[in-house]
C-alpha cells in the first residue's frame, strides 16, 4: 500500500507542477507575451521587457499585479505597456505602495482612500510631491542607520516616483502622447532626403527626444548591426536625435513608435503586426539575444520556487504527521512531494546560471536560493538512509523558510544584477562563495535538526530512544560536515580578498563571521567529543548555531560597514531580531528536566 502512496503522491506533486506551468492566454486580442520578450538594457543588463514590468512592480508595491480602476486585474507587461504608452490612464492606477501614516499624512490622504489600503495612484499623489521631495532632502541629509522610519519611508516613495516617471519618459516625451504620431509622419521625408530643412517639427521633436534621453531608464533600440555590443544600445532619444542630425532613423526606433501608436490607439492587429515584424527582425540578427529574453520571460511566468514553496509546505505537514499517525505511508509521501519540490528549485536555480552564465550564488537573493537547496540535498540523503522523516520534515521547513526569505529580497528589485567589479570573477564564486554557502546551509540543518529534538521531545511523545540517537547521529555528521566547508571556504575567501585587495586578511564584519561558523562549529565537535556535552547538549548547541550562522548571513550587512556590507535592512533586521529570540526560547527548554519531557527515556 505505502508503495502506492508514493506513486499517487509523484503524480499529484507533479501535476501541481504542470498546472503552474501553463501560461495564460493572451487578453483580449494582444500578442503580449511576443511583446514581453522584447530585449530592452537597463542598468547593465539586457533583460526582456516582461521582466521590467515585473522587477518595477516588485520595486514600486511589493507584487506583481495592478487592479485598474475599473477592476481589471493588469498582467505586468500590460501595466508597463500603458505607462510607456498610455501615461494618463497609467498615471490613476493605484501602483505605489504607501503603510506610513505620516507619509500618508503628507498627501492628505487615508488608508481608506488607497486599493488594498495601502496603494495609491500618481494622480492622488500629485499635490504632496513638493512636499515630499523636501522631506526626503531633509532626510538625506541625515546618516542612513540614524534614519527614523518616516524619513527612510519618503525617500523609499520618492526614488519609487522617480522610478515611474523615468519608464515613462523612456518612449515618449512629458505631456506630448503625439509624438509617434509626429515621428512617423516626418520619417519617409527624412529617410529619402539627403537634406531636411529644421523645420519647427524637427526642432521639437530635437528637444523632447532630448529630454527623453536624460530622463529615460530603458535603453530599447539596438545597433543596426553587432546588436550583441550592449554598449552600444542607445534610448530612443538619444537614436532619434542622432537620426534627425543624420537624415536616418534606426528601424527599431520606428518600430517602437509603431507599436506605441497600436497600444494608445488600441489597435490590436497592427500590435500584433508591429510586435512579431521586430522580433523578425531580431531573430534574423541575434537570435541568442532573442531565446534568451524568451527563456527568462518563461521563467517568470512559471515562478518555479513559488511553485516549490507549496511543495514543501506539503513535505513538512505530511512528515510531521507520519510522526503520529500512518507513519510509512505518510512519510513516503512527504519524500515524493520533496523529491519534485527539489527537481524543480534544481531547474530554477539552473535556469538561473543558465541565463547569468554565472555560478549559482552571486547575491543576497541567489545565497538564500542555495542555502535552501543545499540543506534540501543534505536532507535527502540522510532521509534515504534513515527512512524516519526527520529529513523530509527538515527539508520541507528549511527549504520554505529559505525561499520565503528569497522572495522578500526579491523586492529589492532584479535578481539578475550585473556583478559588481570586485566580484567578477567566476572560479571565485564557483570555489569560494559556493563552499562558503554550503557550510552555511550545512550548519542551519544541524540547527533544524535540532529543533526537531527538542520539540518532538517537549510537546510529542514521538521522540522514543531509537529515534533519538538517530537525530543525535545526524545532527554529529552534519556538524563535521559544516566544519569542513566553513573552513575551506572562509581559507578561499581569504586568498580572493588577497588577490582583490593585497591582504589576506582585515578582521571586516563579513570576515569575522565567517570565521565565528568555524570556531562554533570546532567548539562543539570538541566538546562532544571531550564528553562534555551528550545528546542533548549537542541540540542545543546547534541551535545556538542557528543564531551565529543568520548573523553572519544577514546580520553584519546591517552594520553598514566594511567592504562586504549591503546595507542596513529596516524590515530584515526586526526579523532577524524575531528569529534569535525563537531560537533562544526553544534553548531555554532545555531547562525543562528530561524527566518532564513527554517523550520518556530520552
Amino acid at each position: 500500500m505505502s508503495k502506492h502512496v508514493f506513486s499517487l503522491s509523484l503524480l499529484i506533486a507533479l501535476a501541481i507542477v504542470a498546472i503552474s506551468l501553463v501560461r495564460p492566454k493572451n487578453p483580449d486580442a494582444y500578442d503580449l507575451r511576443a511583446a514581453g520578450e522584447l530585449p530592452t538594457l537597463v542598468n547593465g543588463r539586457l533583460k526582456p521587457l516582461d521582466t521590467v514590468a515585473r522587477t518595477s512592480l516588485l520595486l514600486l508595491q511589493g507584487r506583481q499585479r495592478v487592479v485598474a480602476p475599473d477592476g481589471r486585474t493588469l498582467s505586468p507587461i500590460e501595466w508597463l505597456l500603458d505607462v510607456l504608452y498610455r501615461p494618463d490612464l497609467a498615471n490613476h492606477y493605484a501602483t505605489f505602495e504607501i503603510v506610513h501614516p505620516e507619509v500618508l499624512a503628507l498627501f492628505e490622504l487615508t488608508p481608506e482612500e488607497g486599493a488594498g489600503k495601502k496603494r495609491f495612484s500618481l494622480v492622488q499623489l500629485n499635490k504632496g510631491l513638493p512636499e515630499l521631495d523636501r522631506q526626503a532632502k531633509l532626510a538625506e541629509n541625515v546618516d542612513s542607520a540614524l534614519r527614523t522610519s518616516f524619513q527612510r519611508a519618503v525617500i523609499q516613495l520618492r526614488e519609487a516616483i522617480i522610478l515611474f516617471q523615468r519608464i515613462q519618459n523612456s518612449l515618449l516625451p512629458p505631456g506630448d502622447e503625439n509624438y509617434f504620431d509626429k515621428l512617423l509622419s516626418l520619417a519617409p521625408t527624412l529617410n529619402d532626403s539627403a537634406s531636411v530643412a529644421k523645420t519647427p517639427l524637427i526642432q521639437e521633436l530635437e528637444q523632447e527626444s532630448s529630454t527623453m534621453d536624460t530622463l529615460g531608464y530603458l535603453l530599447p533600440i539596438p545597433p543596426e548591426s553587432q546588436m550583441e555590443n550592449l554598449a552600444d544600445w542607445k534610448s530612443l532619444g538619444a537614436v532619434v536625435q542622432s537620426g534627425l542630425a543624420t537624415h536616418h532613423l534606426n528601424p527599431a526606433a520606428l518600430s517602437y513608435a509603431r507599436i506605441g501608436s497600436a497600444w494608445k490607439n488600441h489597435q490590436p492587429e497592427a500590435f500584433n503586426v508591429e510586435v512579431r515584424a521586430y522580433r523578425a527582425k531580431l531573430d534574423q540578427d541575434a537570435p541568442r539575444l532573442l531565446a534568451k529574453g524568451g527563456i527568462e520571460a518563461r521563467f517568470n511566468a512559471a515562478q518555479p520556487f513559488s511553485t516549490s514553496m507549496t511543495l514543501y509546505v506539503a513535505t513538512f505537514l505530511l512528515a510531521v504527521f507520519s510522526w503520529l499517525k500512518w507513519p510509512q505511508s505518510l512519510a513516503r509521501a512527504a519524500f515524493a512531494f520533496l523529491l519534485v519540490a527539489f527537481a524543480v528549485t534544481s531547474l530554477g536555480i539552473g535556469t538561473r546560471m543558465a541565463l547569468e552564465n554565472r555560478p549559482p550564488v552571486t547575491n543576497l537573493y541567489s545565497s538564500a536560493l542555495f542555502v535552501g537547496w543545499g540543506a534540501v540535498a543534505l536532507c535527502l540523503v540522510l532521509e534515504c538512509f534513515f527512512k524516519n522523516a526527520i529529513g523530509s520534515a527538515a527539508a520541507g521547513l528549511l527549504g520554505f523558510c529559505t525561499l520565503l526569505i528569497a522572495h522578500h529580497l526579491a523586492l529589492a528589485g532584479d535578481t539578475l544584477e550585473m556583478m559588481r567589479a570586485v566580484l567578477d570573477s567566476n572560479f571565485w564564486l564557483a570555489t569560494h562563495v559556493v563552499t562558503v554557502t554550503v557550510g552555511y546551509a550545512a550548519t542551519f540543518l544541524a540547527g533544524f535538526f535540532g529543533l526537531i529534538y527538542v520539540l518532538r521531545g517537549v510537546f510529542t511523545r514521538s521522540l522514543d530512544r531509537s529515534t533519538a540517537d538517530g537525530l543525535g547521529r545526524m545532527i554529529y555528521g552534519i556538524v563535521c560536515f559544516a566544519t569542513l566547508f566553513s573552513f575551506v571556504g572562509t581559507v578561499l575567501g581569504g586568498i580572493w580578498a588577497d588577490q582583490s585587495w593585497g591582504r589576506f586578511w582585515g578582521w571586516d564584519p563579513k570576515e569575522n563571521g565567517a570565521l565565528i561558523i568555524v570556531m562554533w562549529n570546532a567548539v562543539i565537535l570538541h566538546a562532544r567529543w571531550g564528553g562534555m556535552i551528550k545528546q542533548r547538549g549537542l541540540a542545543c548547541a546547534v541551535i545556538f548555531g542557528n543564531i551565529v550562522t543568520s548573523w553572519s548571513w544577514f546580520g553584519v550587512n546591517m552594520l553598514g560597514v566594511g567592504l562586504h556590507s549591503y546595507g542596513f535592512m529596516d524590515a530584515a533586521f526586526w526579523w532577524l531580531i524575531a528569529f534569535v529570540v525563537s531560537q533562544l526560547v526553544v534553548i531555554s527548554l532545555f531547562a525543562i528536566p528530561t524527566t518532564k519531557w513527554r517523550s520518556p527515556g530520552i
